[in-house]
């Protein structure tokens, strides 16, 4: 990628620098955990065993461990190590609830966290082929990131997508380690959140689908297990439960009384501040007539917070 800055109408490349050390890299991107990815920072160098993981962080969204590598060197195999290190936390919970009390002086508890959502990040400046090619099944809990360097201190952060592919890791691969934290371990799409005979609530959501993607351009789509999500800048704007007859709309960091919701539709999650740290509200779309309500009341919270 190529950035340029504009003076007076005139472009001037900025050019690219090395990171030069594993450790440069570790730094900034620890010291800005939140604004990168929308997660905290538990510790660094976390040794266990004859592991010793780089960057361990917590989702707060999500309730679950991110851990994080940096690598320079192109040659390791990023599913054998994803999938060790993965499988070192699920055999060791106990010490990772202990450290995150330890660094967040909290008392989470092992049914606290889910589990289920746990991944792994590689950082680098570059992946090979082999490597990219490697992540290119829909249910990998592993991604990697480019991050570059160039003049003027500026970083870019740069996720590389997996290739359209219905294939499972699990349908070829034979390995025993891979296949235990299989089954414990997964990532979510948006065909998991609907049954087979829930037409009713797919053709709804595909339309409210469009509006929210046509608010913004910077909107992305994700899927966890709880809900499917748009978000700008890693804070959710709004999540999607899905269900047989009707689909939630999940307004975030807002009350009812922030809206202008002249229907008098929205209601209050309660003990939402205590769990997730933020106000959150819902709006119940039980027919294709309620999505220009929910988009409207969509578009209030983007414009409160995002626009």
């Amino acid at each position: 990628m190529t950035i340029f800055k504009s003076d007076n109408g005139k472009l001037t490349q900025i050019k690219e620098r090395p990171i030069k050390l594993e450790k440069d890299l570790q730094s900034i991107t620890e010291n800005n955990l939140g604004e990168i990815f929308g997660i905290d920072f538990i510790d660094s160098e976390f040794s266990l065993q004859q592991f010793r993981i780089d960057t361990l962080a917590f989702d707060d969204e999500l309730k679950s461990f991110v851990i994080i590598e940096y690598k320079r060197d192109r040659s390791f195999s990023v599913i054998d190590q994803g999938y060790a290190y993965l499988a070192l936390m699920l055999n060791n919970k106990a010490d990772f609830i202990l450290k995150y009390n330890e660094k967040k002086h909290q008392n989470l508890k092992k049914e606290d966290v889910d589990w289920t959502q746990s991944k792994v990040l590689f950082l680098a400046n570059s992946f090979t082929e082999y490597q990219q090619n490697a992540i290119n099944f829909r249910d990998l809990p592993i991604e990697l990131w480019e991050v570059r360097k160039y003049d003027q201190q500026i970083f870019s952060y740069n996720q590389l997508k997996p290739s359209a592919t219905n294939e499972s890791i699990n349908v070829i691969s034979k390995n025993k380690l891979i296949k235990n934290v299989s089954n414990e371990v997964r990532t979510y799409s948006i065909d998991d959140h609907f049954k087979n005979d829930w037409k009713k609530s797919r053709e709804i959501f595909d339309n409210l689908r469009q509006k929210i993607i046509e608010i913004d351009p910077r909107i992305k789509e994700i899927a966890t297990k709880q809900y499917i999500g748009y978000k700008i800048n890693n804070k959710v704007i709004v999540g999607l439960k899905i269900q047989k007859g009707k689909i939630i709309v999940v307004l975030n960091r807002v009350r009812p009384d922030d809206l202008e919701d002249y229907k008098g539709v929205v209601k209050y999650v309660n003990n939402s501040m205590k769990y997730w740290g933020k106000h959150v509200s819902n709006y119940d779309i039980r027919s294709q007539e309620d999505v220009d309500y929910a988009t409207y009341l969509i578009k209030q919270v983007y414009n409160k917070f995002y626009k």
